[in-house]
C-alpha cells in the first residue's frame, strides 16, 4: 500500500542513518517489536475475523437499550410479525434502513428451522462481528495509507486491545455500524487524494456513497462528514463540480432510496432526518434521558473509552502533525458537547481515529527502543529483563483485558440471562404471560424470548405534557402503590420480573398474590445511574 504523499510522516523518533541500517542486532538486544509483520491484507482480515467472532461471543452482557429495541426488536416484528416498536418509530424519527439487516438475517434463520433461542441471541451479534472486521482492516489500511506499514500494525493492536471497542463494537447498535463505514468511507475519501491511485474519482464517489449511507443510518453521522467534506472544498478548484455532479447526485439518490424504503414500511411518507433533526437538534428532546455537563466527553466519556490509550493518543497526534484527522476528533468531541444528552456511543465513531494515533505513537517507540538497543549493543543479559515495549504492551493489556472481560461477562448481565431463560421455559407452556416490574427497557424483549405471548413493561415514551410523569417514574417512586393498582383487575400475570431494589418492597404483596420466586440472577456489582441493582429475581403464579 502507497502512502499519499503529503502525507508522509517525520521519521520516526530513533531511526537510523544512512550507514547504521545495516548495523546487525546483537544477541541479546531487543529486535523491533512489531505485532502482525509482514503479514498480507487477507491475513489482517482473516485475524480480525476470527478476533471479532470470538469477541461476539464474549458479549453476554446488556449495555444500551438501542441495541435490542431499537434494532433486534424492529427486525424482529418484520420477520415474524410481532414485537414492540418504541415511540420513536410511531414518531417516523428512525429509519428502517438498519433493523432489515437483521430482519434479513432472522429470515434466513426461520427458513433453516434456526430460528431457536441460542441462534436468535448469538447470530445478529455474529453477523455485526463480521462487519466489525472490516472496520477493523479499514483501520489498518487507512493507517497504511496515511503513515505506513510499523504504524497500521500498532493501529490494530491498538483497536484490538482496546476494551471499550471489545465491549461495544460486536453489539448491534446503530452506531458500531456507523464506526465501520466511518473508517471505511474515510479510507476510500484519503484514497482519492493519492496521487499514485489510478482511480481517484471512483474512490472518492465511493467515499460519498459511504457516507450518505452512514447518515442515513445515523442521521447524527452528518456532523462527521461535514468536516470531513470540508478538508478539501475550499482548496478545490472545481467545487461546484464537485457539489452539483458528486455530492448531490449521489446525496439525492441514497436518500431517495431510503425514503422509499421508510414509505413502503410506514405505510406513509416520512422523512426520516428532518424528524430526527427537529427533535434531537432544535427541540433538545434527547435530555428527556438525562443531561451531562458540556465537559462530560472530555473529562469522563471518551477518555474512559481510551483508558490507558489516551497518553499514546495524545503524544501520537503531537508527533504525527496530522492536524486535519486529528480535527475531526476535537470536531465531533465539541459538536457532542453542545448537546445536553451524551452517552459513550455517540463518539464511537471517532474512537478508531484516536487509537490510530496510539498506534502511531507504538510504532515511535517500537522504532527508538529497537535502535537504541542496537546502537548501545547491550550486554547479552540484559535479555533477561523484558525491553520497554514488552513493559507497554503488558500494562496496556492489563489495564484493557480485565475491563473488557469483566464489562462484557458480568456487569449487567442478569438483563441478558433473565430473558433467556424464559425463552427456554416458554415452548413449554411454562410462561404464560409476563409483566415487567422495573424501569422501561430494562431487558431485550421478544427478539430474546421469540414467543408470541403477552408482555408488559413500564412506558417511559416523552409527553408534550407539562409536569407530566411517566409510569417507570411513577413505579419507582411508589412500587408498592403502583403495582397493587395495576393488579387489583385480578388479571395475573404467570411471571414477574424485577430488580432486587424493589423486589424487597414488593415482596409482601407478590406473596400475597400467591407469587413464589422461581429464580434470581446476578446483575451487577456497582451502581449505574439508580440504585445498586444486584439482581434480577422472577416470580411465578404457584401453581404452574
Amino acid at each position: 500500500m502507497k502512502r499519499r504523499p503529503d502525507a508522509v510522516p517525520p521519521p520516526l523518533v530513533g531511526d537510523p542513518v544512512d550507514g547504521e541500517k545495516e548495523e546487525k542486532i546483537v544477541r541479546g538486544g531487543s529486535p523491533n517489536i512489531s505485532p502482525f509483520s509482514g503479514w498480507s491484507e487477507k491475513k489482517v482480515f482473516a485475524l480480525c475475523l476470527a478476533f471479532r467472532v470470538t469477541n461476539a461471543m464474549f458479549v453476554q452482557t446488556y449495555f444500551n437499550p438501542d441495541e435490542h429495541w431499537q434494532s433486534l426488536e424492529v427486525a424482529h416484528r418484520i420477520a415474524f410479525g410481532y414485537g414492540h416498536l418504541t415511540w420513536e418509530w410511531k414518531k417516523g424519527i428512525r429509519s428502517y434502513l438498519h433493523p432489515l439487516i437483521f430482519a434479513s438475517l432472522y429470515k434466513i434463520l426461520a427458513f433453516f428451522g434456526l430460528d431457536i433461542p441460542l441462534f436468535m441471541v448469538k447470530a445478529p451479534r455474529l453477523l455485526q462481528s463480521l462487519f466489525s472486521a472490516f472496520g477493523d482492516l479499514y483501520l489498518y489500511k487507512l493507517s497504511c495509507l496515511i503513515f505506513n506499514e510499523s504504524v497500521a500494525q500498532w493501529a490494530l493492536f491498538s483497536q484490538l486491545a482496546n476494551w471499550f471497542m471489545f465491549f461495544c463494537i460486536t453489539r448491534t447498535l446503530s452506531n458500531s455500524l456507523e464506526t465501520v463505514l466511518t473508517t471505511m468511507g474515510l479510507y476510500y475519501w484519503l484514497c482519492s487524494k493519492d496521487d499514485s491511485n489510478r482511480s481517484i474519482s471512483n474512490s472518492r464517489k465511493l467515499a460519498l456513497s459511504i457516507a450518505a449511507l452512514t447518515c442515513a443510518i445515523r442521521p447524527t453521522s452528518a456532523i462527521t462528514w461535514l468536516y470531513i467534506g470540508l478538508w478539501d472544498l475550499f482548496v478545490k478548484r472545481e467545487r461546484l463540480k464537485f457539489i452539483f455532479l458528486e455530492v448531490v447526485p449521489i446525496g439525492a439518490l441514497v436518500l431517495a432510496f431510503t425514503c422509499l424504503l421508510d414509505r413502503w414500511m410506514y405505510g406513509s411518507w416520512v422523512f426520516v432526518p428532518l424528524n430526527f433533526l427537529r427533535f434531537n437538534f432544535l427541540s433538545s428532546g434527547g435530555d428527556y434521558y438525562g443531561t451531562h455537563k458540556w465537559h462530560w466527553y472530555l473529562t469522563q466519556g471518551f477518555t474512559v473509552m481510551l483508558l490507558t490509550f489516551l497518553p499514546f493518543s495524545v503524544v501520537g497526534i503531537y508527533q504525527s502533525k496530522e492536524w486535519k484527522l486529528s480535527g475531526l476528533l476535537a470536531w465531533v468531541l465539541g459538536v457532542y458537547s453542545l448537546l445536553g444528552h451524551k452517552e459513550f456511543r455517540f463518539v464511537l465513531p471517532v474512537l478508531p481515529v484516536a487509537l490510530m494515533f496510539a498506534g502511531y505513537s507504538l510504532a515511535t517507540l517500537s522504532n527508538h527502543y529497537s535502535f537504541d538497543f542496537q546502537r548501545k549493543r547491550l550486554p547479552r543479559t540484559c535479555s533477561r529483563f523484558p525491553s520497554m515495549m514488552s513493559l507497554i504492551i503488558f500494562v496496556l493489556l492489563l489495564t484493557n483485558l480485565p475491563m473488557a472481560l469483566y464489562m462484557s461477562l458480568v456487569h449487567q448481565r442478569g438483563s441478558e440471562d433473565v430473558m433467556k431463560f424464559l425463552a427456554n421455559e416458554a415452548p413449554d407452556q411454562k410462561v404464560k404471560s409476563i409483566l415487567f416490574l422495573m424501569p422501561c427497557h430494562a431487558t431485550p424483549y421478544y427478539s430474546t424470548l421469540h414467543h408470541n405471548l403477552s408482555m408488559r413493561f413500564m412506558d417511559c415514551s416523552p409527553s408534550d405534557e407539562d409536569g407530566y410523569v411517566d409510569e417507570s417514574d411513577r413505579f419507582m417512586m411508589d412500587p408498592v402503590g403502583f403495582t397493587s393498582n395495576m393488579l387489583s383487575d385480578g388479571q395475573l400475570p404467570s411471571h414477574i420480573v424485577l430488580f432486587d431494589t424493589e423486589e424487597k418492597q414488593l415482596r409482601e404483596l407478590l406473596h400475597s398474590l400467591s407469587y413464589k420466586e422461581i429464580k434470581r440472577f446476578f446483575h451487577a456489582h456497582f451502581k449505574v445511574d439508580r440504585d445498586l441493582q444486584a439482581s434480577i429475581v422472577v416470580y411465578s403464579l404457584e401453581g404452574l
